[in-house]
């Protein structure tokens, strides 16, 4: 992708050196240098300035991003997709149940990658797919992509800071108790499998998640979840250990009376701009599979 971000240069900022400017705005050190290897990427008042010139008050300084490569292995397949917002520098999306987030072996023409991919090919632009927050094949939801390098590092770093706040919606059965509470279990892989996790506290990684039950009917629970963590399928197994596993799990609690997959949908990110650092977020409704579990 082509961008080129404008900074207005204030007094707090004059002294500093571009290097020193950039990596105040979030910006690594892989991508300062990669940005060096691209053609006039870096001009201060319209004149090409190197990361080491000094900037001073009242200065415009343009970074210019130029990315030509796509994503190798990525073929672009015309496939719908549900753009909840897009702009120069993240796209957001609602992704359906039973498509994959990346390529894989058995799933090589039919993931958002692929759909993103045709997407900004119809336009005639380079597309490197970086997502910040990976969902499983049969969750549904809100995810969000990052558009150039740039935008890709600064999420990933409020991802690690745990400073992107993600709320998940899921269906259980029974009644929920206590109706809120947090799951404080670590999680590792499940020895004999490279799919499956599990508890376990002598060897997993952190993994927190807060929990509260938003309605019963029909004798289900309706549960609203907010992830601290985000290990591979934290919420499956962490409300399993709780004694609550979601419906229509094929690896967790194959329960597939009232639905094909497991009832879990992304419903809320929210997060701060990566360039403009405004507040952001976004929502997405129930799907339909799930609302029918609360209304059969």
């Amino acid at each position: 992708m082509n961008r080129t971000i404008e900074y207005k240069i204030d007094k707090d900022s004059a002294g500093l050196r571009v290097e020193q400017f950039l990596k105040r705005k979030g910006y690594s050190s892989q991508n300062i240098s990669e940005i060096k290897r691209m053609p006039e990427s870096v001009l201060v008042n319209n004149r090409h300035y190197y990361m080491r010139n000094l900037l001073t008050d009242g200065d415009k300084l343009l970074i210019r991003i130029c990315e030509t490569k796509c994503s190798k292995n990525i073929p672009p397949v015309k496939l719908p997709l549900s753009i909840v917002y897009e702009d120069e520098d993240i796209v957001v999306l609602n992704k359906p149940a039973g498509m994959p987030t990346h390529p894989s072996l058995n799933n090589y023409t039919n993931s958002l990658a692929n759909a993103l991919a045709w997407y900004y090919k119809e336009q005639g632009k380079p597309f490197i797919f970086r997502c910040c927050n990976r969902l499983d094949r049969d969750t549904s939801g809100i995810t969000v992509i990052a558009k150039h390098l740039i935008s890709a590092n600064i999420l990933s770093r409020q991802t690690q800071s745990r400073k992107i706040h993600r709320e998940y919606l899921a269906i259980v059965r029974g009644q929920i108790i206590p109706k809120t509470g947090t799951i404080r279990a670590p999680l590792s892989r499940k020895p004999g499998t490279v799919i499956e996790r599990t508890v376990d506290f002598a060897h997993g990684e952190d993994a927190v998640t807060h929990y509260q039950a938003v309605k019963e009917i029909n004798g289900h629970s309706l549960v609203s979840l907010c992830l601290e963590t985000g290990r591979t399928h934290q919420i499956r197994i962490h409300m399993k250990y709780l004694g609550f596993p979601l419906i229509g799990d094929y690896l967790y609690n194959p329960d597939m009376e009232y639905i094909g997959r497991q009832a879990l949908h992304s419903y809320k990110m929210a997060f701060t701009h990566p360039i403009t650092e405004k507040k952001m977020e976004f929502t997405a409704g129930l799907p339909d599979d799930m609302k029918k579990v609360l209304t059969c």
